[in-house]
């Protein structure tokens, strides 16, 4: 008997004015060291594994582990990288090995008179059953993500 599959689309577009140029804002996209300080899970998560070659064609892995014992990964494929301006990568989340949602996301940087002006804007496909209307769960995990980033470009 073959189940029926379904998606689910959402784009949505976020925007933060940082008090850093955009060179220190996109090296805090680049620096994996730098990276593993403002991009990470809640405080119930924590941290199994995580690698970024941060280079066109490079991948991303990000995997941690819930209190419950449920597994997350993100897995991210950067496409286009042009410093200090834009940011290109489509990633897959993963729970317990099972492809929840796939995005396209995309950063832009451009300076203004305050500083860096961010704009993240995401494609999100939720796969087979995965819910998240609106794209609720999804925006405000990378608002938390990108106030993170805020804190860590303005030290």
């Amino acid at each position: 008997m073959m189940t029926k599959s379904r998606t689910a689309n959402t784009t949505f577009t976020l925007e933060r004015i940082y008090d850093a140029p955009p060179a220190r804002v996109f090296a805090a996209w680049a620096d994996p060291a730098a990276k593993a300080v403002w991009f990470i899970g809640p405080g119930e998560w924590k941290e199994h594994a995580r690698s970024n070659d941060f280079v066109v064609g490079g991948t991303e892995r990000l995997t941690g582990v819930w209190e419950d014992g449920t597994r997350t990964t993100f897995v991210g494929h950067y496409h286009d990288i042009v410093p200090n301006e834009r940011i290109v990568y489509a990633y897959d989340v993963l729970f317990n090995d099972e492809r929840l949602s796939v995005s396209l996301a995309t950063v832009e940087l451009e300076p203004v008179t305050a500083g860096t002006r961010l704009v993240f804007t995401e494609h999100l496909v939720c796969l087979d059953g995965y819910e998240d209307p609106g794209a609720q769960s999804r925006i405000s995990g990378t608002e938390a993500h990108l106030d993170r980033l805020g804190k860590y470009v303005q030290q």
